[in-house]
This record gives structure tokens, C-alpha cells and sequence, in this order.
């Protein structure tokens, strides 16, 4: 198991951080998370024009794309990645590759901070992960909708082996309750994708009575919007 996965299930991953009263993705919802009981932050990375990679949600600011601005033409509450690595020493992250200009400048950082071991890189981008993985070698990952895919279908077809093999190079996987109708971590699913040597984190529920019938499923952790209530529900 990747030193990243080594925190006490049920795993809770703070959607954008605690944003009751702040900004989402900003360090201030981050701190908010953590104070709350959060596991881990789950965030999203952009590249600015000036190469400078960032955490926000959206590809724009007030309808201008993040790629087409400089760093220092963004809110001070959006925070650079080494900012927010930095300034919480301590914390795992799970950071999302939102723009291809992000990938050299996230990587730069997780390599110049040695942040291997609390970083974990997704995207909804195959190519954007894997070019992110690659110069970042080392770093927890989980796969991409189009990487994901293939194991899906083939636990719903009862293909164990396959499933294994398509979730090899991974260390977890980050998918929805349901795709396509069905409900894409059942029971049986979830103990094929744990053959395959993944934890499963499931998104976005905010919903206690859900997060704990996941739980019951056997998936390890829940990306939430709401920590506090994830925390009471499956901690306390």
C-alpha cells in the first residue's frame, strides 16, 4: 500500500476543503476541513500563464481562463500549490489536473518538496494524469473516467482477473455511487476492486445516512463537501 493510503478508515476526503463560511480551495477552507476531522484535502490544480500551478475549481475567474492569466492576477484567496503544501507541512492531498498547463508545475513542486508520499494525482484526463505521473514518478494516482472504465465493465461482468489487471498501476480509485443506472460500488464490486489492491473513495456525498450505507458496502472513504457531518457520521 502507497504510504499515502496509510490513515485510519473510514477515510474522509474534504471536497475543496470546509467552505460554510469561506472561500472553497482556499487555505482557509483547507484549515476549516482538517479542524473538522478531514483525512485528507481534495482539491484542483490549474496552470497559469506564467506557469505557476494553482488550486481552484472552475477553468475561469470572472469568465477569464486561468491558463490566459498570471499568477498575481488571481484573488489572493486562491492558493499556489507550493503554498498550500507548505503551509499545512502535515496534510495528504488529493489533487485533480485540471488544465494541461498544470501538469509541469505541479510536478516540479511534489518533486522540490519531496511531497510524494501525501500527494495523490488524478484527472478526468488520462493523458493530463499520465503526463503528470510521469515527472512525478512515485506519487499515489488514481485512474481517469476512461482508465476506470474497463475495470467497471468488467466486475459487472463478474471478470475478476480483468479487473485486477486494469487496476494494476493504480493505488486507488475515485468514482461516483452510480454510472450508467447501476450502482458502481455494491458489495461485489467493491471486493473486486479491492483484489485489484485499491482502496475506493466515493464522490461527492454530503448525505450522512448515504455516507454510511457506502461504508457498509465496504468502500474505504468518502469525498464530501461536509466534513463536519462525515466526521460525526463515521469517526464519532
Amino acid at each position: 500500500m502507497h504510504p499515502y493510503l496509510d490513515s485510519a478508515l473510514p477515510h474522509v476526503l474534504a471536497h475543496q476543503g470546509l467552505a460554510l463560511d469561506v472561500q472553497p480551495n482556499s487555505v482557509a477552507a483547507f484549515t476549516a476541513a482538517l479542524k473538522a476531522g478531514a483525512d485528507y484535502i481534495e482539491t484542483d490544480a490549474h496552470g497559469t500563464k506564467d506557469g505557476v500551478a494553482v488550486l481552484f475549481h472552475d477553468d475561469d475567474i470572472d469568465g477569464r481562463a486561468i491558463s490566459s492569466l498570471c499568477a498575481a492576477e488571481l484573488p489572493d484567496y486562491v492558493p499556489t500549490v507550493r503554498e498550500a503544501l507548505e503551509k499545512l507541512p502535515d496534510t495528504k492531498f488529493n489533487i485533480d489536473i485540471k488544465n494541461a498547463e498544470a501538469s509541469i508545475p505541479v510536478a516540479a513542486v511534489i518533486n522540490e518538496l519531496n511531497a510524494h508520499d501525501r500527494v495523490l494525482l488524478t484527472s478526468f484526463d488520462a493523458h493530463r494524469r499520465k503526463a503528470t505521473m510521469a515527472l512525478a514518478p512515485g506519487t499515489a494516482s488514481s485512474p481517469s473516467v476512461s482508465e476506470f472504465a474497463p475495470a467497471l465493465f468488467a466486475g459487472l461482468c463478474g471478470q475478476k482477473w480483468l479487473v485486477k489487471k486494469f487496476l494494476r498501476n493504480f493505488d486507488a480509485i475515485q468514482i461516483p455511487a452510480r454510472a450508467l443506472g447501476l450502482s458502481i460500488v455494491s458489495p461485489r464490486l467493491v471486493k473486486m476492486y479491492h483484489s485489484a489492491g485499491v482502496k475506493v473513495h466515493v464522490w461527492t456525498i454530503n448525505d450522512p445516512q448515504e455516507m454510511e450505507e457506502l461504508i457498509n458496502n465496504g468502500v474505504d472513504g468518502i469525498v464530501t463537501d461536509r466534513t463536519d457531518l462525515a466526521v460525526n457520521a463515521l469517526k464519532n
